[in-house]
């Protein structure tokens, strides 16, 4: 097979374009999370909730919050799992890498030592479903032991496990509690059941169509990888070391893109394995809100600057909803902006700010 010959523009470019962040903008909200493959869930709303900022980055004014939920709890035309919103069409290669992997040796053993835990939870949400956590009695026999915030959550470890292996399904959520169901009530009726192989390989596929060019293998970290294994078709890009994998219907893209102007949340997929940000762009990001004050350079929650094919700089800007105010704290830039890029940053900042419903101010506001 020919191996592809990559310039670096080129890489961009087809990663910017498979992440749907170049022009035209995408209309439909649920075509757009197929398209993405996931929509990580984190509770920090610095300035708003993740999956709202990636929707909101690539939909634009036009984004409503309420859609998704709507998708999600009354449609069922997006899932959501552990951490993640998904196309329902991804949940049986979702499920069966759980399934069918080793299972890590300790939870399989505490899942052993609760087997009736498992039985009266799957009882009680069969009589009684949807529930929140708290609606369910904890009957655990072996208590989840940890020295973090999980120690004893032993409802909210077994749920969770329990969706993972496809036994109870995330119904909806009342504020940032989730309701749990039986899966036959949440997900489409039909959904076929994959062997091992069969989900490496769909999620692969999946994962470089949303990406657009990846590495194949790396260091497995905990959560949604960024590597595709044999799917696509091979490629090099120019003064970067190794081999990658391209898909081969985005080929066409770099002479044809057309750029534009986004903010990313520091969850967005184009940025979240940080190993192909400096090698492509090279562009340096830590989410910093873990840091000490006095030790951040970008801010708490500083988003990423795209501009066309460049990862161009970091804003950092917080909601104040009290005071009706989206603060702009600094506009850190990594390449010199030019009078275009300063307009284009400062016209989608404004932008950020009316979606949010709040006033510019701050030190650094445009």
């Amino acid at each position: 097979m020919v191996v592809h010959q990559l310039t670096v523009e080129a890489a961009r470019r087809i990663a910017v374009h498979a992440q749907l962040l170049d022009r035209p903008r995408p209309t439909d909200l649920v075509a757009t999370v197929e398209r993405l493959t996931i929509l990580q869930i984190d509770p920090t709303a610095a300035i708003a909730p993740s999956a709202d900022l990636v929707l909101w980055s690539r939909l634009g004014k036009t984004y409503d919050p309420a859609h998704l939920t709507t998708a999600i709890e009354h449609d069922r035309s997006l899932v959501e799992t552990v951490a993640y919103v998904r196309s329902p069409k991804d949940i049986p290669a979702v499920l069966a890498e759980v399934r069918e992997a080793e299972p890590h040796p300790f939870m399989a053993e505490w899942l052993e030592a609760n087997a009736s835990f498992r039985r009266d939870i799957l009882a009680k949400l069969e009589a009684d479903g949807p529930l929140l956590s708290r609606d369910i009695p904890d009957t655990s026999v072996v208590p989840w032991p940890s020295s973090g915030w999980t120690n004893n959550r032993n409802i909210t470890k077994m749920l969770e496990a329990l969706v993972l292996r496809g036994d109870v399904a995330i119904a909806g959520r009342k504020g940032r509690q989730r309701y749990f169901d039986l899966p036959e009530r949440v997900y489409p009726p039909g959904l076929p059941r994959l062997t091992l192989e069969e989900a490496v390989a769909h999620r692969h596929e999946r994962r470089l169509a949303a990406l657009g060019i990846a590495r194949a293998t790396g260091t497995v970290t905990p959560g949604e990888g960024p590597f595709v294994g044999d799917a696509g078709e091979p490629a090099e890009v120019e003064g970067v070391p190794g081999s990658w994998r391209v898909h081969p219907a985005y080929l066409d893209v770099p002479s044809t893109f057309a750029g534009r102007t986004a903010l990313l949340s520091p969850f967005d997929r184009l940025i979240h394995d940080r190993g192909r940000v400096e090698q492509l762009w090279g562009f340096e990001y830590i989410l910093e809100m873990y840091k000490p004050k006095e030790q951040r350079r970008w801010g708490y929650f500083a988003l990423p600057i795209l501009h066309h094919d460049r990862l161009a700089g970091k804003l950092d800007a917080q909601a104040d909803r009290k005071a009706g105010a989206l603060v702009v704290n600094a506009i850190h830039e990594d390449v010199r902006f030019t009078k275009a890029i300063t307009t284009a940053v400062h016209r989608e900042i404004a932008d950020l700010a009316a979606w949010l419903g709040l006033t510019l101010s701050g030190p650094a506001a445009p």
